[in-house]
């Protein structure tokens, strides 16, 4: 490619966590777990005080808190995670001309031909300072010429700190790193990798493509091209999500109606209020059940456009009731809200009753303010503070 691309992959440090520490400032500086319960839960994000004990994402909760018993365990607020992504979200949608949303807090930003009138990476720091100052949140950039190099960039850059790889330098910059650094590398791979004793980035560059291909078959030059720095991938513009939905996985099967009714209202409740935050309605309400022996099964039923839990719950209990064999104990249960368009739900869909309107209003008020969970049905309380995952992405 003739012309210099300039590719800014925007990283929210600590996502989950620093959203917490805002609301609850005694936080700081100490090593906090967002994520599941101790028993069957995983860890969804920690902080960089968690992390130096060998805590990371994706990690059993129960072993986390072996690494780092200290640790304070936060089951997190799912609006206020949305809310403060739809900040940066505008902040970047008013700044840059084209971009990518590739999750609640990451973001890739096409700067190509943009030197012609500004300065890419003074564009760069301006945007992440305009976050920092307007968020409260700290945030890390890398830039290249690739999406690949760009966020190994910001990896690099982390925590709070922004990077720029210039044209001709990715090799340089990347020789050192170990190839565990590249995206997509599972470990298996690594391991297999290292056993040909290729353990840097570097080593990676030297080794012949045939070789690669003769052991990895097409990763191979997955591979040899990471390694390389070649990655012409475009920016995919950021577009509105379609679905939104979650799932809890529980401590032991369960075969009692009321206490699946009751995890589904939860889940229903903070599945609507979401939308109703970001302007949503849905058109379409799924329910997905899986047997103790990992069978599944999904259920789903067209609805009038709505954002509305009492239009939605009576629905859920109904697919639960065609989707389920009374029989058998269930282990996991999710809700999924799909064919999702913009706009504000119509009195006339919440039967003309204005007052209730207003009640909703006040329970996303008062659930953005205290946490999620603060104002709820009663047969969601039942079921205690939520435990399902609210990192899921639709």
């Amino acid at each position: 490619m003739d012309a210099k691309r300039h590719i800014v992959h925007i990283d929210l440090d600590s996502f989950f966590v620093s959203v917490e520490r805002k609301f609850n400032p005694a936080l700081i500086g100490k090593p906090v777990i967002i994520g599941g319960s101790a028993d069957r839960g995983v860890v969804a994000s920690c902080s960089y005080e968690a992390r130096k004990f060998g805590v990371h994402s994706a990690m059993p909760t129960r072993q986390a808190l072996k690494l780092c018993p200290q640790a304070i365990v936060i089951h997190g607020t799912h609006g206020r995670y949305s809310e403060a992504s739809r900040e940066v979200t505008e902040i970047i949608h008013n700044m840059v001309p084209l971009y990518q949303k590739s999750s609640v807090d990451e973001f890739y930003i096409d700067l190509s031909g943009m030197e012609r009138f500004h300065d890419p990476f003074k564009l760069a720091c301006d945007l992440r300072q305009k976050v920092i100052r307007e968020t409260g949140l700290p945030i890390s950039f890398g830039m290249a010429s690739g999406k690949t190099i760009a966020k190994m960039a910001t990896n690099q850059a982390k925590p709070n700190g922004q990077l720029w790889i210039k044209h001709g330098e990715e090799k340089a910059f990347l020789a050192p790193l170990n190839i565990s650094k590249i995206p997509g590398l599972g470990e298996s791979t690594c391991q297999k990798l290292y056993q040909y004793g290729l353990e840097k980035i570097g080593d990676l560059q030297r080794v012949n493509l045939k070789f690669l291909e003769a052991v990895f078959g097409k990763m191979g030059l997955y591979i040899y091209n990471k390694a390389n720095g070649i990655d012409d991938s475009e920016i995919i513009p950021h577009s509105d999500r379609k679905s939104i939905s979650t799932e809890t996985t529980f401590h032991s099967d369960v075969n009692d109606k009321r206490t699946l009714e009751n995890v589904l209202v939860s889940m229903t409740e903070e599945l609507s209020g979401k939308l109703r935050r970001e302007n949503k309605v849905s058109s379409c309400l799924a329910i997905k059940i899986r047997y103790a022996n990992f069978e599944t099964h999904t259920q789903q039923t067209k609805i009038a456009l709505t954002a509305a839990e009492h239009i939605l719950i009576p629905g859920i209990k109904n697919l639960l009731n065609k989707a389920w064999n009374q029989h058998r104990p269930i282990r996991l249960i999710g809700v999924r809200l799909s064919n999702l368009c913009t706009g504000s739900y119509q009195i006339n869909l919440f039967e003309d009753n204005e007052e209730r309107i207003k009640l909703y209003q006040a329970m996303d008020n008062i659930n953005f303010r205290f946490g999620d969970k603060t104002v709820c049905r009663a047969a969601g309380m039942e079921i205690g503070a939520r435990t399902f995952n609210p990192f899921l992405k639709g």
